[in-house]
């Protein structure tokens, strides 16, 4: 009884209830105004921080891990680096539950809200060691570089605004009456999806080395980057064509390609029949090249003779009434008697020089060897040596040796050496490019065999070019 009656004293006691009242908001208001400083009597794990720029973090900020607040930012001074540059250091009050922090753990500071309220995010790193308490995270922790969200609006300016409406327009009018076109598009697209997951299976398949692709793409970006503004130029370039495009795009663009899909099935249709002609015109250009070539070759003369023709051509009226009478006087002619048997004993004759002059000829068309006959017999009376001309008797001592033509011979001379080497050389038949002769012209271009004798075809010859041959 008495001590409720002490407890009832003490509750009706006023100045005792107003007082412990007043203690109690003192305490509240107290741990309230220190609640962004952490609890007192707390221990905590205190670091340091360096960031290129604080971005408006200020004292009382929250440090989270994770979306999760571990701690508060205590104070942020600014400080000199080492390297001259002005950073700003954060000291960071933080739970004892993150002791201890990773040594490769990254800061960022990130907004908590558009109103510009911010607060420093802490990636923990893999690392096996941590910082002590009281260590400084490093300025090169702090990455990657913030961005505000009025940076990030920053990038709307007038330019990029109007380029977006006309982006809008443009897509409007696009879109515009082709639902059902889309909805096919999309359809399609679900089974190109589908269909194409094989082929997505094998592009990243360890074999394929699609990363390899990807990295040689960069190294190419690379490559080019020093002629990025003769790619821009390009680029000028090529909007000045599609704006010259865009000027003829109606009608004349937008017809060929209404017209092109009935051209395409035309073409189908027509290339089979066509395929025989293309490949006897590819036949046909392959022989015309080597007389392209000698046309490109010959064009002077040819030019030549046009400029020599042009006076013909205008005297050829006179000849042209002089052909007339001369083909009336064939036609007499030939209906003379003893014409056909004059054309008969040609025609024999012919036959009978046939084989002689198929022979014979290439001696001449291809060896010269009737040209050099004649110029030989035109200058050996008029070419010698100080001994004399060399159709005069010059007298001279045979070469010495077995069966020499200084004294009787049982065989051709083969045989000596030294000054008395003696070895006959005699082709009674050298080959003239005759047919069945392999194209060869033999005499004058045998070539001497030292010390053997040689009677009949040379072992070895020089060629088929004789003196006095045109170049061909």
């Amino acid at each position: 009884m008495r001590n409720r009656g002490g407890i009832q004293g003490l509750a009706s006691n006023p100045i005792l209830v107003g007082a412990v009242t007043v203690l109690v908001v003192i305490v509240a208001v107290f741990l309230a105004y220190n609640a962004n400083n952490g609890l007192p009597f707390v221990s905590t794990y205190d670091l340091k921080a360096r960031v290129p720029n604080a971005d408006a973090l200020v004292k009382g900020n929250e440090v989270r891990i994770g979306g999760v607040r571990v701690g508060i930012v205590e104070s942020v001074v600014p400080v000199q680096l080492e390297n001259g540059e002005v950073a700003a250091e954060l000291s960071l009050r933080l739970d004892q539950n993150v002791d201890p922090l990773p040594v490769d753990s990254t800061i960022t500071i990130r907004p908590k809200s558009a109103l510009g309220l911010k607060f420093l995010q802490v990636t923990p790193g893999d690392s096996s060691q941590g910082f002590e308490a009281g260590d400084t995270i490093p300025v090169s922790a702090a990455t990657p570089e913030p961005v505000d969200i009025d940076e990030f609006f920053s990038m709307f300016d007038k330019k990029t605004r109007d380029a977006i409406r006309q982006n809008l327009a443009g897509f409007g009018n696009a879109f515009a009456g082709r639902g059902p076109q889309l909805n096919e598009a999309f359809g399609a697209l679900r089974r190109l999806v589908v269909n194409g997951q094989p082929v997505l299976r094998t592009l990243v398949a360890p074999s394929t080395d699609f990363a390899g692709f990807w990295r040689a793409l960069e190294a190419l970006s690379a490559t080019v980057a020093p002629v990025a503004e003769t790619q821009a130029s390009m680029f000028v370039a090529l909007d000045r064509t599609f704006g010259a495009f865009a000027r003829v795009s109606r009608p004349y663009i937008q017809e060929t390609i209404e017209k092109s899909p009935g051209t395409l099935d035309a073409v189908n249709a027509d290339l089979p029949a066509l395929n025989p002609f293309l490949k006897s015109s590819e036949r046909f250009f392959a022989a015309l090249q080597p007389g392209a070539k000698a046309l490109g070759e010959t064009s002077p003369v040819i030019a030549a003779a046009l400029h020599a023709g042009v006076p013909a051509l205008n005297a050829s009226p006179v000849l042209n009434d002089q052909l007339q009478p001369t083909a009336e006087a064939l036609v007499a002619f030939q209906e003379a008697p003893g014409v056909f048997n004059g054309l008969d004993l040609l025609i024999d004759t012919n036959r009978i020089l046939k084989p002689a002059l198929t022979f014979i000829t290439p001696a001449q068309t291809v060896c010269n060897y009737g040209t050099l006959l004649f110029e030989n017999l035109a200058r050996s009376n008029g070419q010698g040596n100080g001994q004399g001309k060399w159709l005069n008797f010059l007298s001279f001592e045979p070469p010495k040796g077995p069966n020499s033509e200084g004294g009787p011979a049982s065989a051709p001379a083969n045989g000596g050496s030294g000054e008395k080497a003696n070895h006959l050389h005699f082709n009674p038949f050298p080959r003239t490019a005759a047919p069945g002769q392999d194209n060869v012209c033999e005499a004058g271009n045998e070539k001497y065999a030292a010390g053997k004798t040689v009677i009949g075809h040379a072992p070895q010859l020089w060629g088929t070019e004789t003196r006095g041959q045109v170049e061909k």
